[in-house]
């Protein structure tokens, strides 16, 4: 498994959270199904995450928030780029 966390489940949070910096060489040792598994992660949290809002008088959560979609967003735009380089 090339997942850092131990699962797509994992290495999608830490994404997520910020603590894995994800680039075109994280995709390069993944085969097609970790990959497609990841992509799968990815997107479900991101419901997850936008289905959760938190009130807009707390500007410190619309921020992490947006920061954490902006992360999953930047990262299945390398995913998507990857898999049509391949």
């Amino acid at each position: 498994m090339a997942f850092q966390g131990g699962s797509a489940f994992g290495m999608a949070r830490q994404i997520g959270n910020g603590n894995v910096l994800v680039t075109e060489r994280t995709f390069k040792s993944m085969s097609r199904s970790e990959i497609e598994k990841l992509r799968f992660e990815l997107d479900k949290l991101q419901r997850e995450i936008r289905a959760d809002q938190p009130d807009l008088a707390d500007t410190a959560a619309v921020q992490e928030r947006q920061r954490r979609l902006s992360r999953l967003r930047n990262c299945l735009m390398m995913l998507r780029f990857h898999v049509s380089k391949r």
